[in-house]
């Protein structure tokens, strides 16, 4: 087994796609990511494309509904809103609100194995928002990049995470541990613009992404293995094999 490259800081679940999303200690990690991310999603009934659910970067107060009171499979039943009511998660008082602030009706769904815009897990490292942060002049909350695990690297600088497609991510020791085989860079939009308590945008933040970075950050990846995640645990990576 190689030395790890780091330890997992943070974890994030997203119940509803482009709402609140929840800080974890640990959760368990199924064949389609997290249990309970991105489960239910707001499905715009007007938009014939190929792309029906309504995310922050149409609808940025969205990011300011926060789930909660989640069951077994980690779903929330209610949602609170902006103004502090809380109404509940299939219910139609909730998508009338979330309609009236689009100007367009929405349905919220429930999809048994998530709504992922490219791959069910999300990761990136500190040292990445941290150098992005840098760039575009401001202290950046890890929210803005909305990943599944925050990585903290022995190794300092900004997209590391670069050196990981092809390979795997292994979370803990053992040999049966959770593992991730990462896919592809994470191309950003302009979600990263927006404060994830205010919803307020800083366009310099996705501007810098752009021009150092190709518009990427932090890396995509699919479920090889799974198992529990946790705060805390060694991260290890395992490059491809060469034919």
């Amino acid at each position: 087994m190689p030395e790890p490259i780091g330890h997992v800081e943070a974890l994030f679940r997203y119940p509803v796609k482009s709402m609140a999303g929840e800080r974890l200690d640990a959760a368990e990690l199924g064949w389609h990511g997290l249990e309970g991310d991105r489960r239910l999603a707001l499905r715009r009934l007007d938009e014939r494309g190929g792309f029906p659910w309504l995310s922050a970067s149409r609808l940025p107060d969205l990011l300011r509904f926060s789930p909660h009171g989640g069951n077994e499979g980690g779903l929330p039943t209610y949602v609170r809103t902006p103004e502090g009511e809380s109404l509940p998660v299939l219910g139609e008082e909730l998508a009338a609100d979330v309609s009236r602030r689009l100007g367009s009706p929405v349905h919220m769904m429930q999809l048994k194995h998530g709504m992922f815009d490219e791959a069910s897990m999300s990761v990136i490292a500190s040292g990445t928002v941290h150098g992005i942060g840098q760039l575009a002049g401001f202290d950046l909350d890890v929210r803005r990049f909305r990943p599944n695990v925050l990585v903290r690297l022995h190794e300092q600088g900004p997209f590391l995470e670069d050196a990981w497609v092809g390979g795997t991510l292994r979370f803990g020791e053992a040999e049966d541990v959770p593992a991730i085989g990462v896919t592809l860079r994470d191309i950003r939009c302009a979600m990263v613009n927006l404060d994830p308590d205010t919803a307020r945008a800083a366009p310099e933040v996705l501007k810098a992404v752009v021009r150092v970075h190709d518009n990427t950050a932090g890396v995509y990846g699919t479920v090889t293995r799974i198992g529990r995640l946790a705060v805390g645990q060694a991260v290890y990576f395992l490059a491809a094999e060469r034919a």
